[in-house]
C-alpha cells in the first residue's frame, strides 16, 4: 500500500527533445527533486524514450505519447500511474498524455500533460490550417473538461499551452496583441478553458497581475536578462478541489526555473513547478 502523501510537486517542461536534453533533466531532477513531471515536444517514438536514464532519477512510472521527430510528450513520476483514454488532438498528434496518480489514501487526482500546437504565424483559421488546429485542439479540451466538471474533480492540467493570456504574460502587451500566442482570440478560448472546469492558474494565485512572467525566450535572444523578450506559455492549472492544496505552499510554491533556460544549450523553455501540499 503506498503510504498516503501530505506534499507533492509538480512539473511542466517543455524539453524540446528529451534525449538531447535528459541530462539537464536530471540535474534539474537532482536539485528540485520534483515527484512527477509533465514532458513536452519529446520529438521521439515510444521505443526511442531513454527509459533507463528516466528510472535512474527515480521514475519509475512512465507514460508516453510519441511522434518521431516531432512533438510528442511524456509524463514521469515517483508514483503509479494509469493512463486514461482521452483524444484531444483532431490531427492525430502526439500531444497529450492523461494519467491517473495514485498518490494513496484520499490524494489521488488526474494529471493531463498537454502540448497544444503552436498555431502558425497567422491568427486566422480560415487562412491558415495551423491556427485552425489550435483552436479546434482547446475546443475539444473545453468539451471534455466542460462535461467533466464538478466540484469534486480532481484534475491537474499542465504543459506548454502556446498561450500567454495576460497583459504581462509577455514582453509588450501592444506589440504582440497581432502575434500567435498572445492574440485576442486565442486569450479568449483559454480563458473558456479555464472557466469551464473552474481550473486556478496557479501561476497567478499569490502574483499580481502587474508583476511579468515568462517561461518561454527566443533561441534568437542571446541574452535573455538583458532583453527579456519572453513570453508565459507553460502552465500548471487545477481544478476547485485541489485549489487550496496550491495555496497552502503559499508563494513559493509556484516557480518559473528561469537559471534552466541559461544553461548550456538548453530548451528555449523554462520548466514551472507547483507544490500541492494536502495538509
Amino acid at each position: 500500500m503506498i503510504k498516503s502523501q501530505k506534499k507533492i510537486k509538480l512539473t511542466s517542461w517543455n524539453v524540446n527533445s528529451v534525449r538531447l536534453r535528459a541530462p539537464q533533466i536530471a540535474r534539474f531532477t537532482e536539485e528540485q527533486r520534483p515527484d512527477i513531471i509533465g514532458l513536452q515536444e519529446i520529438k521521439c517514438l515510444e521505443e526511442q524514450f531513454p527509459y533507463d536514464e528516466f528510472r535512474a532519477m527515480g521514475f519509475e512510472h512512465i507514460e508516453i505519447s510519441g511522434q518521431k521527430g516531432m512533438h510528442g510528450a511524456a509524463t514521469v513520476s515517483k508514483f503509479p500511474l494509469t493512463r486514461m483514454d482521452t483524444d484531444f488532438c483532431p490531427e492525430g498528434h502526439a500531444r497529450h498524455v492523461s494519467t491517473k496518480v495514485d498518490l494513496g489514501g484520499s490524494h489521488n487526482f488526474e494529471f493531463h500533460n498537454f502540448y497544444i500546437p503552436a498555431g502558425g504565424d497567422e491568427p486566422d483559421v480560415k487562412a491558415n490550417p495551423k491556427f485552425a488546429h489550435k483552436m479546434d485542439f482547446i475546443d475539444r479540451m473545453i468539451d471534455y473538461f466542460g462535461e467533466r466538471s464538478s466540484e469534486d474533480a480532481r484534475q491537474v492540467l499542465v504543459g506548454d499551452f502556446n498561450i500567454a493570456p495576460h497583459e504581462n504574460d509577455v514582453w509588450s502587451h501592444k506589440q504582440l496583441l497581432k502575434v500567435v500566442s498572445h492574440t485576442p482570440g486565442e486569450v479568449d478560448i483559454l480563458n473558456k478553458l479555464l472557466a469551464c472546469g473552474s481550473f486556478t492558474d496557479c501561476a497567478r494565485i499569490f502574483t499580481p497581475g502587474d508583476v511579468k512572467l515568462h517561461s518561454w525566450w527566443s533561441y534568437r535572444s542571446r541574452d535573455i536578462n538583458k532583453s527579456d523578450r519572453g513570453r508565459r506559455l507553460d502552465h500548471i492549472w487545477v481544478s476547485p478541489a485541489l485549489k487550496t492544496s496550491a495555496e497552502n505552499a503559499m508563494a513559493a510554491g509556484h516557480e518559473i526555473h528561469r537559471p534552466c533556460r541559461l544553461w548550456e544549450r538548453p530548451s528555449d523553455h523554462a520548466p514551472v513547478t507547483q507544490i500541492l501540499d494536502f495538509s
